[in-house]
C-alpha cells in the first residue's frame, strides 16, 4: 500500500484543538508508516524482539500503535494482546499464562509490571513508551530515531503464529486465541470482499484492534477522540464532528456506542450523508437500537451486524435493510436475534447441544433446520487452539481430519432462507423443570415494555432444575416508577408467552455488569450470583 499510496493518509489521530476550538488532527501517510515501522522494526530486532518472540503491548491508541504493531509484524514478532478493561488480577494473570519474552507499554502498564514482579520472570527485553522512570530497559523515542535502512520483512509462513488474542472471558476464564498469518490474511479477505469496500474510503474504528485491517487494505483509519474502554460513555457530539470534519465513509460501533450516538443524534435530527455503512458487533444489537441510528444515514447506508467471536470473526452478517424490513418484529416476539447468512465461503453447522467434549466430527451431530443448536464454524480465518490450553481445546475444537470445526458456545437455529438465528450463550440458558429457557428469545419479550432498558434472564438453584427470573434495568432517568405496579405488568406480559409463563420473578437491578471490551456484553453469571443472594 505504502508503494501504491505513498501519499495518502495511514493514520489520522486527533491531538487537541485549535484557538477557535477546531479540533486539530496529525496523521502520518503510508510512506511514512512503513518507513517508521521498518525503523523501529530494525531497532526492535536488535534489541531482541524477532521472529517468534511473544511481546506482549500494551499501548493506548495512537499513530505509535500502528507503527508499532506493524513493525511487530514485520520481524515475525508475536504480540500478546490483553483488555485492559478485564480488570488488573485477570490481566496479568492472561500475561502470565503467554509467557511472553518482550513487553512494549505505556509507563502506567510499566508501572503495573514493577508492582507485579513475579507474573512477568519470562520478560527479558522492555521498551517504554512515553517517559521511562526508575526501570530499565529501552524507550521508544530513541528506538524509533534510528536512521531509516529498508527492512527485509520476515517470510512468515501461513501457519506461523501471528498473535495471541485473549477473549474477554465474559463467559469463563479469558483464553488466548492463537492466530496464524494466514487466518490474518483470510478475515482480510473476507471483509475487503463482504463489505465491498474499496480503497478510496476513510473509516473510524472505536474499537483499537479492528483498526488494523484498514491500512493493510489501503483504506484510512481515523482514531476517535475517546476512551475505548467505555464505548457506552463515548461523547456522541465528537463522534459525530469526527464523522463530518474526516468524511468518515465506513465506522464501527458497538450496540452500546451505536445507541448512545444513534439517540443523540435522532434527538437533535442530524443526518451524515458521508457514512456508506456501519458495522455493529460484540454483542446482539436490538432493532430498535438499528432503527434508532438509521435516522441519521442517508442514500442506501446500512448497519451491518456481522457475527463472530474472538477465535473467528466475521463468519455471518445481515443488513439493517433485511433486519428492519423482515426478522424485526419475530426478533421482538422471541424467536432470537436473526444474524444473518455465512459470508463468502465460510460453513456454519449447527449441532446437538452438549456440554462435553466432541472429539472426531459427525455429520450426525448437525441438527434440522429450525431446531435449537449449538453454531460451529469451519473456514480459513477460524483458530484451530488457545495458547497452551488443551482442556479449552477439547471443549471448543472438532477434528475432522486436517481441519477443525469451532463451537462457538452460542446456540440458535437456521431458518428456511439459510439465515442463522442467535438465541444466547449456551452456558446463559437456563435448565427447569418444565424445559430450557434461552436468555435472547425470553427477555425479548419483557425488553418491549415502554419502561425496560434491557433485561437478563437468569436461573438459581440446582444445576438441572433452576428456578427461571428476569433482572430488569430501567431506561436512565426513570427513577418515578412505582415498581410493584410495574412488576405486575411485567408479570402479566410474561404470562401470555410461551416462552416465559414460567418466570414468575422479577428483580431490578440499576446498572447490569457488561463486558468492558464493548460495554454491551451482559454477565450473566455475576448477576445470577446476585440475585440469588437478593432472594435470600
Amino acid at each position: 500500500m505504502a508503494k501504491e499510496f505513498p501519499c495518502k493518509r495511514a493514520v489520522v489521530y486527533p491531538v487537541g484543538k485549535d484557538k477557535y476550538g477546531r479540533v486539530a488532527y496529525t496523521h502520518l501517510t503510508f510512506h511514512q508508516l512503513d518507513k517508521e515501522s521498518d525503523r523501529l522494526a530494525q531497532s526492535l530486532e536488535r534489541a531482541g524482539i524477532g521472529r517468534g518472540i511473544r511481546t506482549v503491548l500494551m499501548v493506548k491508541p495512537s499513530l505509535d500503535f500502528f507503527v508499532i504493531i506493524f513493525a511487530l509484524f514485520k520481524t515475525g514478532a508475536v504480540p500478546v494482546v490483553v483488555d485492559p478493561g478485564m480488570g488488573l488480577k485477570r490481566m496479568i494473570g492472561c500475561l502470565k499464562e503467554s509467557r511472553p519474552q518482550g513487553f512494549i507499554g505505556i509507563s502506567l502498564a510499566h508501572v503495573v509490571r514493577i508492582l507485579f514482579p513475579a507474573f512477568f520472570k519470562t520478560v527479558k527485553i522492555w521498551v517504554t513508551v512515553g517517559r521511562r522512570w526508575f526501570w530499565g530497559g529501552h524507550t521508544y523515542k530513541k528506538l524509533i530515531q534510528k536512521p531509516w535502512e529498508p527492512y527485509p520483512v520476515s517470510k512468515t509462513l501461513k501457519k506461523d503464529t501471528a498473535a495471541i488474542l485473549f477473549t474477554t472471558g465474559s463467559t469463563g476464564p479469558a483464553k488466548g486465541a492463537v492466530y496464524t498469518h494466514g487466518n490474518f490474511d483470510a478475515q482480510l479477505r473476507q471483509i475487503k470482499t463482504h463489505l465491498g469496500i474499496s480503497s478510496d474510503e476513510i473509516d473510524l474504528s472505536t474499537f483499537p484492534l479492528f483498526a488494523l485491517f484498514w491500512p493493510a487494505l489501503g483504506i484510512t483509519s481515523v482514531i476517535p477522540d475517546m476512551d475505548p474502554t467505555k464505548p457506552a460513555l463515548v461523547d456522541p457530539k465528537k463522534i459525530i464532528d469526527t464523522i463530518t470534519d474526516q468524511e468518515i465513509t465506513s465506522m464501527f460501533a458497538s450496540p452500546a456506542l451505536l445507541n448512545r450516538v444513534g439517540k443523540y443524534g435522532k434527538d437533535k435530527g442530524i443526518k451524515l450523508p458521508s457514512l456508506k455503512r456501519v458495522i455493529s458487533a460484540g454483542a446482539p444489537v436490538a432493532p430498535s437500537n438499528i432503527k434508532q441510528f438509521s435516522s441519521m444515514l442517508c442514500d442506501g447506508a446500512e448497519i451491518h451486524t456481522p457475527y463472530g467471536a474472538t477465535e473467528a470473526v466475521p463468519i455471518i452478517s445481515i443488513g439493517s435493510n433485511e433486519i428492519l424490513n423482515e426478522t424485526k418484529d419475530l426478533t421482538e416476539k422471541g424467536y432470537g436475534n436473526c444474524v444473518g447468512y455465512p459470508i463468502n465461503n465460510i460453513e456454519i453447522r449447527l449441532i446437538k447441544i452438549t456440554d462435553t467434549p466432541i472429539e472426531k466430527w459427525s455429520d450426525d451431530l448437525i441438527v434440522k433446520d429450525g431446531e435449537m443448536g449449538e453454531i460451529t464454524v469451519k473456514g480459513d480465518l477460524v483458530t484451530r487452539q488457545y495458547f497452551e490450553k488443551p482442556d479449552a481445546d477439547l471443549l471448543a475444537k472438532i477434528k475432522q481430519g486436517n481441519e477443525i470445526w469451532h463451537r462457538m458456545g452460542d446456540l440458535g437455529w437456521r431458518d428456511k432462507k439459510g439465515r442463522i438465528w442467535f438465541c444466547g450463550r449456551k452456558s446463559h440458558r437456563v435448565i427447569t423443570e418444565n424445559g430450557t429457557l434461552f436468555t435472547i428469545p425470553c427477555e425479548a419479550i419483557f425488553n418491549a415494555h415502554p419502561k425496560v432498558f434491557r433485561s437478563a434472564l437468569v436461573g438459581v438453584g440446582p444445576q438441572k432444575n433452576k428456578k427461571p427470573l428476569i433482572c430488569i434495568e430501567l431506561i436512565d432517568g426513570d427513577n418515578k416508577i412505582y415498581k410493584k405496579d410495574l412488576r405486575s405488568e411485567l408479570l402479566e406480559i410474561a404470562k401470555q408467552s410461551e416462552l416465559t409463563k414460567n418466570i414468575e420473578t422479577v428483580l431490578y437491578h440499576k446498572g447490569f455488569p457488561v463486558d468492558i471490551r464493548h460495554n454491551s456484553k451482559i454477565f450473566r453469571e455475576k448477576l445470577a450470583i446476585w440475585a440469588e443472594k437478593k432472594l435470600r
